[in-house]
């Protein structure tokens, strides 16, 4: 396991260079433990299509990179009628693919192949999309813009421009497509780093760490605290168990069809029994600092799929959809798409 001096000698301006970084190539998972522990303020590298960008902007600079690309253990798919097991390092266009994933997780398979474009795909990881750093108009923008506006409570600054009454709360939005496909299959997320390995349930993987300051509320989540990871720990596997009878699909609206990021992206799960929905489950993307998955959905359950779901499921989006404006799109239309999506799914699904 070799350190490797990486230096931008692409000959563009200042500003948009890359500073100087170490690279670790690791082949083993015990490899990229002990990186993590030598190198405290590493990052992965797995495809790199959001890293590498953040990093060319000046958001994040660290000092050591970890490419995961040949570490066996975080490569390899299971998928069967009963479970489902996915290494970190999968690329999104061979989970896209997997027959297994297709036949009985259709809903992570769908979301897959909705991320950005083919090329994306084909470089971009699992680990990556479900670790993906939340977005925001006042964060995603060059250093000279950034320092323009005086930065934002997510990178420098002491306010969060899209609510700068928010007492220290930072409103950039999660947009990964897998995640909220994975929660309405109940997914854990196996862990690793210097202090060991654990399972968690993949909703927690969501829930920031508590600041000295203030708590961070479960329901309100924190773009800068998005994610509840250990100092140096990662994500090296996610799992599911099929629940017999579940259908599943995911969809999203976004203002391009391919290389964009989701206005809103939506899985529904949910089970039928003859004329009644025995189990429903939504959870959504690109709306809150974190994956939603919609709390209140099991009071839904028990009967005919009737306006009264409807109404139910409208009210329950409302309540928990947030309406912030992080996009050049406005919060509003997005909690109104978010809905109109859920619906669509609900009665596709509901019909099979």
């Amino acid at each position: 396991m070799a350190l490797h001096r990486i230096r931008d000698t692409s000959g563009i301006g200042l500003m948009d260079a890359l500073p100087e970084f170490a690279l670790v190539r690791a082949r083993s998972l015990d490899d990229v433990i002990r990186a993590r522990a030598n190198h405290p303020a590493s990052s992965l590298l797995g495809g790199g299509t959001d890293l590498v960008v953040n990093i060319r902007r000046g958001i994040v600079a660290p000092p050591v990179l970890i490419d995961v690309n040949h570490v066996e253990e975080l490569r390899t798919i299971r998928a069967d009628a009963r479970s489902l097991a996915i290494g970190a390092a999968v690329k999104l266009a061979e989970l896209a693919a997997h027959p297994g994933v297709m036949q009985h997780y259709p809903v992570v398979a769908q979301a897959a192949a909705f991320i950005a474009g083919p090329t994306h795909r084909n470089m971009g990881t699992v680990g990556g999309n479900l670790c993906l750093d939340t977005r925001c108009l006042f964060y995603n923008q060059s250093e000279w813009w950034r320092a323009a506006n005086h930065h934002c409570l997510k990178t420098t600054g002491d306010v969060c421009h899209v609510a700068p009454k928010s007492r220290g709360v930072c409103f950039a939005t999660f947009s990964g497509d897998l995640a909220p496909a994975l929660l309405t299959l109940a997914a854990e997320v196996d862990l690793a780093g210097p202090a060991g390995k654990r399972t968690i349930a993949l909703e927690r993987l969501y829930i920031g760490y508590a600041r000295q300051d203030r708590p961070i509320s479960e329901s309100e989540g924190d773009g800068k605290y998005y994610l509840s990871l250990r100092p140096g720990e990662f994500v090296t596997a996610v799992r599911a168990t099929n629940t017999p009878g579940l259908r599943s699909a995911y969809d999203k609206i976004r203002i391009r069809r391919s290389i964009e990021y989701p206005v809103t992206g939506v899985a529904v799960a949910l089970r039928r029994e003859r004329d009644a929905l025995a189990d429903l489950r939504v959870a959504f993307t690109g709306t809150n600092p974190r994956p939603v998955l919609l709390k209140g959905t099991d009071e839904l359950c028990g009967g005919a799929l009737d306006a009264r779901v409807f109404k139910g499921l409208d009210e329950l989006v409302r309540d928990q959809i947030m309406s912030m404006k992080t996009t050049f799109t406005p919060g509003h239309y997005r909690r109104r798409v978010a809905g109109v999506l859920a619906r669509r799914l609900l009665a596709t699904l509901f019909g099979e």
